[in-house]
């Protein structure tokens, strides 16, 4: 079964009583057994609910792994997976990793002595030299926030596997339409369900997707006792979002190549930050492991100071100031004041997320109307000339934007 068949169809079976062929959406807290001595198959919605089930089914299948848990929103389901650890654990993550995560890792899991150590894990030397005897978890973003490196999955789950440590992988930038984790030797993917699964800015949810059975049993365990689980209407919502996702994601991937290639030819701007360009450097690690989708997230450094960033991304029309990514509609943020703000900025800056660094959601609009954006954001906010890109056509009959 092809990706788009299974968004549209797995976990989305038609009702059964009246035919429906979108599945109720079941808001009930509660269940009780249809008679005396039978059991219900559900008993309370924090234990399992039939739409977020259907939800769980979706994702799982998408990621081809043995089953998924959704939880109230990404940072929930990154506690969720985190709580596999205990007091004496070691971590190793990449320096190229969201806020939240950095957060929650150096101000919520260090308080119960979980250490964690930062490298870039696009060098596995640096990787192998990080290894502990009480290494149980790398933790990797693919593509990484906000910088866009990449890792070598099947490379760094070898590396897991031989110190006895699990994979964990966010794969949110990516989406399974581009990358599937699991297949490449992970043992553990997060998607943001916020995000592109959801893709329309209106819920807030995660997942966690596993290959082995009982890893997703000792997950379900900790979900159920601790309670962090997606409410009915967003998987409703998340489950309505996923059936356009590969759609979605191959138009936005389509509009991010044209919007980083005008970026790169621009005066203000001192770098970019896509794996679709050949100037990034692990473009040929792109072309395999993304599947020539580079995703929809652009960013890139202006050369100006902080303040001059600052009015950069208040300075545009189409593009929102807002944190989050993967909607229909385009964001502009800066991490250094809002993203990553929670970052020690010691640590921010020898992460390479610099002051003048932009971040870039690509929506469904046309990329033409977003270019002129950027141009009046040049000349409005750092008060130059914007260099002109060219005009671009939308054809209908090859499908892509020349």
């Amino acid at each position: 079964m092809h990706f788009s068949t299974r968004s549209i169809h797995m976990g989305n079976e038609k009702e059964p009583l009246t035919g429906a062929v979108i599945p109720p959406l079941h808001l009930s807290s509660t269940f009780a057994p249809s008679g005396e001595f039978s059991e219900a198959l559900y008993d309370y919605s924090r234990s399992g609910n039939p739409t977020r089930a259907g939800l769980e089914t979706t994702i799982a299948s998408l990621e081809e792994g043995a089953g998924a848990l959704a939880y109230a929103s990404g940072m929930a389901a990154i506690h969720g997976a985190f709580m596999l650890l205990k007091n004496g654990d070691h971590v190793i993550a990449g320096t190229d990793i969201y806020g939240g995560t950095y957060r929650i890792l150096h101000k919520i899991l260090n308080r119960v002595g979980i250490e964690t150590t930062l490298v870039p894990l696009d060098d596995l030397d640096k990787v192998e030299a990080a290894i502990r005897p009480t290494t149980r978890m790398i933790w990797a973003e693919n593509p990484g926030n906000p910088l866009l490196s990449l890792v070598d999955i099947a490379a760094l789950a070898a590396i897991a596997h031989r110190h006895r440590a699990l994979l964990a992988i966010d794969n949110t930038f990516a989406t399974p339409v581009a990358t599937q984790p699991l297949k490449l030797g992970a043992d553990i993917v997060m998607h943001s369900a916020t995000k592109y699964l959801g893709g329309h800015s209106d819920l807030l949810g995660g997942a966690l997707v596993v290959k082995d059975k009982a890893l997703l049993k000792e997950l379900y365990f900790i979900q159920n006792a601790t309670g962090g689980v997606m409410a009915p209407l967003d998987c409703y919502l998340c489950a309505r979002g996923i059936k356009t996702l590969e759609v979605r994601f191959r138009e936005q991937c389509k509009s991010a190549l044209w919007i980083a290639q005008f970026l790169e030819s621009h005066p203000a701007v001192k770098k970019v930050y896509y794996p679709g360009l050949a100037s990034h450097p692990q473009h040929e690690l792109a072309q395999k492991q993304l599947r020539g989708l580079h995703g929809a997230v652009v960013s890139f450094e202006l050369n100006a100071d902080f303040q001059a960033a600052k009015r950069f991304v208040s300075s545009t029309r189409f593009f929102q100031r807002a944190v989050s990514m993967g909607a229909v509609e385009s964001l502009i943020e800066q991490p250094a004041s809002m993203s990553h703000a929670s970052y020690d900025r010691a640590d921010r800056l020898k992460a390479g997320i610099d002051d003048g660094l932009i971040r870039l959601s690509i929506g469904l609009e046309h990329p033409q109307d977003l270019i002129e954006d950027l141009q009046g954001a040049f000349q409005q906010a750092l008060e130059l000339d914007a260099v002109l890109a060219p005009r671009i056509d939308w054809d209908l009959e090859a499908g892509y934007f020349s």
